[in-house]
């Protein structure tokens, strides 16, 4: 019910009476007024107003399951919501929730990472309330091998919702997000399956949004969403409202994805925003690195370059790509 509300006076450009949402939600004027006081001790400032009622008039940047859910349509991507204060990874609480039967399209939400993890198992600087540290799970019917597309779909919904706010990014294959160069957001899907079939795909989303300091290690090749937009006339960025962008573009990649089983439908955008597209790259793979031209992407999601004068499709878990200047 609080959601209800939520969405409900966030929508009323004036006030809410108590009569309408009783008459809206179905239930007594008793049961609104714990729900507003519920919302209060979360952190909304909701004005109460006799014979007007009730209006929000302050939005904070909350991080709660009746926060997201109150922006995500019903019963789509992300409706349901599991928000925590400290996980050890949100794609491991998704991972622990998929095999005791989580539903499809659950999100998993934190504050904070203990051991956040990217791309290789690589640490992931998770501190509490400076991100969006988030993992969905998806139960699709494809064959394993497609699994890894996801991650693709899941680049351009983060894009999408970062141009949404009016944020310029590119995508550095196959799994980050950049702007102007560094690294705001990664993505790391992990799968469970069986020769000919998915159990559960979880797909975890971390974007750096209020950080304003990375460990000495990353510090050149990171950004935050507030260090990028910190010196432009840029309003502040809601971390409930760009999950719920994310999760509406991700949810009509993924529908159509499902149609079709391949990545055609996206290669025109993707290129567009390929950070390495038509660029010089090295291809870095174990203790092996050789340099091409970057050609883009297959429907497959494989990066294709030309290297030593032969075209290559290459898998996003063989390579590490980097930039002839650096990390782009």
């Amino acid at each position: 019910m609080k959601e209800k509300i939520l969405k409900a006076l966030r929508e009323c450009d004036g006030y809410l009476s108590g009569q309408q949402l009783c008459e809206l939600l179905g239930v007594s004027r008793t049961a609104v007024w714990k729900a507003i006081h519920r919302l209060s001790d979360e952190g909304y400032a909701i004005e109460a107003v006799n014979k007007k009622g009730y209006r929000l008039v302050k939005q904070p940047d909350i991080l709660s399951e009746t926060e997201i859910a109150s922006r995500i349509r019903p019963g789509g991507l992300g409706s349901i919501v599991r928000c925590y204060d400290t996980v050890t990874s949100t794609n491991d609480e998704a991972r622990l929730l998929a095999e005791h039967g989580a539903a499809h399209g659950t999100l998993v939400v934190a504050q904070c990472q203990s051991r956040g993890k990217g791309r290789r198992l690589r640490a992931w600087d998770s501190p509490k309330g400076q991100g969006i540290w988030m993992s969905l799970i998806l139960k699709p019917d494809l064959p394993p091998e497609k699994a890894s597309m996801m991650t693709l779909l899941a680049a351009m919904a983060v894009a999408d919702a970062l141009e949404a706010e009016n944020i310029s990014c590119q995508i550095k294959w196959p799994n980050d997000i950049v702007i102007d160069g560094r690294k705001v957001c990664g993505i790391l899907t992990e799968m469970s399956a069986q020769p000919e079939m998915i159990n559960y795909i979880v797909v975890g989303i971390g974007i750096n949004v209020h950080n304003r300091e990375f460990p000495e290690e990353i510090a050149k090749v990171a950004v935050s969403l507030d260090m990028a937009i910190g010196a432009k006339n840029h309003s502040p960025i809601r971390r409930s409202l760009l999950i719920a962008g994310i999760m509406e573009a991700f949810e009509r990649y993924y529908e159509r994805f499902l149609k079709e089983q391949k990545l055609g439908f996206i290669q025109a955008d993707y290129h567009q925003r390929l950070v390495s597209f038509n660029q010089e790259v090295y291809l870095i793979e174990k203790d092996q690195v050789r340099s091409g031209k970057c050609l883009g992407i297959d429907d497959t999601g494989c990066l294709v370059a030309v290297i030593d004068g032969r075209e290559e499709h290459i898998m996003s878990g063989e390579v590490s790509v980097r930039g002839v200047l650096g990390y782009v």
